[in-house]
């Protein structure tokens, strides 16, 4: 006899587990227009074979809108930096070895391994449409083989109120590059489309509603006096002095946006990563050869670049204006400047400050002087650096995490608890943070991005970060992303922060914070809530306000 038992989402089993470790899940409510996912964990009685193979499938009245996925290991060499006091104590493990994260495909006719050896588990994820009919609903895992059938049925009541539209931005960095070289197709071929377009589906299918745009060669995670492969969306001529743009294929680009549901177009930077010091590498064409005209060597506010920078500033938003685009666009100075950077920062800021005057200005950063000098309008503190920025008047308050958030904070790292991922929807909704940013959906490359790595076999870039920061999906064997735990656990805060906010607009947002708060304890971005149990109970809660105001 197999053992069985439904989880959250939340939960990660690994191999030395067992499902009865675990709480079980019986019963939750969702929202209409919601996206409900959960586990079947299962293993093998010891007086069993090694390996059994079971069928598996679902039944029950929400069958029409569920899909089953396996959850798989994927190896860590580095769960956590291994430095004292970069780490705290809610990890599931910090030691090297397999992790559950990615959501692969059904094989063999949809059967799965049933072993001793450790326990697996399924992925439902159900899709309750917007016109679902309310009331209590069912939906049953079941595994069969030729020598016995077991059956597990979550019990789920569907509230008669459809889930708010996301208003927030949210951002993880499209590296389309990653795409070419892991797929070993050209750049702007066909079949880079069909990638790039599957890439940009999945991401949006998951709250990224805020796609990273090259228009240059993106300058991120790019070795000094190195470059990576080029990407760039607009054609450039230079003609003696003069500069001729074509937007093609940023137009291309735009119309795939639009057909996967891409909401705003993060411009890629205008400057060099980490100061704002150079170029970003720009290919144009002279005499009839593509030929590098800026880069490195080139100075980012004095000589040639700031001259080319605004013309093309100008072209571009004529261009985007004439589409009716040009309130779609965020613009980018620097990723990450340091303090000692800011002089250098608001020179190259200054280049093009008059013609972005009325567009929004936003770079990662963790110093208050940006904001207090009036360098930033718009920053974008780490999470575990904003609570100076939010002692102050920002209009717009955004945040960030990258392999740096490791104590105390949220992240998606295969290390913590899922959680630890979804609860930032909560820190989102009480601090009114209108946009997120992180900087790896796709990256499958090395520090630097001097080497391309498998990450299925090395999810830490050769030990450049804990696993989990580098990237959200997996390449998939025909050019589709496949899904992580770890996008859907954040996606679910995302969730979570859209029926917070109907929850408010019913009852207000005093009694909100007070429920929530009661059961959470105060919000704040530096604890989280760790348990899964403890924050299904805490959204409940909020259903439940919810479902009373109705």
């Amino acid at each position: 006899m197999i053992k069985t038992r439904l989880l959250s989402s939340l939960d990660k089993v690994l191999p030395a587990m067992k499902p009865e470790d675990f709480v079980p899940l019986s019963r939750i409510s969702v929202l209409r227009g919601e996206q409900l996912s959960f586990q079947l964990a299962f293993k093998a009685s010891e007086d069993m074979p090694h390996r059994t193979w079971y069928k598996a499938s679902l039944s029950g009245d929400l069958v029409s809108f569920a899909s089953l996925r396996l959850v798989a290991f994927v190896p860590s060499q580095m769960p956590v930096f291994p430095y004292p006091d970069s780490s705290d104590d809610d990890y599931i493990s910090k030691e090297p070895g397999l992790f559950p994260d990615l959501l692969r495909p059904l094989n063999n006719g949809g059967t799965v391994p049933v072993t001793t050896l450790e326990p697996r588990t399924l992925w439902v994820t159900v899709k309750i449409p917007a016109d679902a009919e309310a009331g209590e609903k069912t939906i049953s895992v079941t595994l069969e083989s030729e020598e016995e059938k077991v059956t597990e049925t979550l019990s789920v009541k569907i509230i008669p109120a459809v889930l708010p539209e996301q208003k927030m931005h949210v951002t993880e960095w499209f590296h389309t590059d990653s795409l070419a070289e892991y797929y070993k197709v050209p750049v702007f071929s066909e079949e880079y489309w069909r990638i790039t377009e599957n890439f940009a589906r999945t991401a949006v299918e998951n709250g990224i509603n805020t796609l990273l745009t090259p228009v240059f060669t993106p300058p991120l995670d790019t070795a000094i006096g190195h470059e990576r492969l080029t990407v760039q969306l607009v054609g450039v001529k230079k003609v003696g002095d003069d500069y001729l743009f074509d937007f093609e294929k940023l137009d291309r680009w735009i119309d795939m946006c639009d057909r996967v549901g891409v909401k705003m177009f993060e411009i890629s930077h205008l400057f060099s990563q980490w100061g704002a010091a150079h170029a970003p590498k720009v290919m144009g064409e002279v005499d009839g050869k593509l030929v590098r005209l800026f880069g490195w060597e080139s100075d980012a506010s004095e000589g040639e670049y700031p001259r080319f920078l605004r013309l093309f500033l100008k072209e571009f938003l004529a261009h985007m204006k004439a589409r009716g685009d040009d309130k779609r666009c965020i613009f980018h100075i620097s990723d990450e400047p340091q303090t000692a950077q800011l002089p250098q920062y608001a020179a190259s800021r200054a280049v093009v400050a008059d013609i972005l005057e009325d567009y929004t200005i936003m770079d990662a950063l963790s110093n208050i002087e940006f904001w207090k000098q009036g360098v930033v309008k718009t920053p974008v503190p780490s999470n575990d650096h904003i609570e100076p920025f939010l002692a102050e008047d920002i209009p717009e308050r955004w945040t960030y995490y990258c392999c740096g958030q490791c104590k105390g904070v949220s992240n998606r790292l295969f290390a913590m608890p899922g959680a630890r991922t979804r609860f930032i929807g909560f820190q989102f909704y009480r601090y009114n943070i209108v946009g997120f940013l992180q900087w790896g959906y796709n990256f499958y490359r090395s520090q630097g991005a001097l080497d391309v790595v498998n990450p299925y076999l090395d999810s830490t870039g050769d030990y450049f970060v804990p696993s989990g920061d580098a990237y959200s999906v997996y390449p998939g064997d025909d050019g589709k992303a496949l899904e992580s735990m770890r996008i859907v656990e954040f996606f679910e805060g995302l969730q979570d922060e859209r029926a917070l906010r109907f929850a408010e607009s019913l009852v207000g947002r005093e009694k909100v914070i007070e429920e929530i708060e009661a059961l959470a304890g105060k919000i704040v971005f530096s604890k989280c809530v760790c348990d899964s149990a403890k924050l299904l109970a805490v959204r409940e809660k909020v259903n439940d306000l919810i479902a009373k105001a109705l």
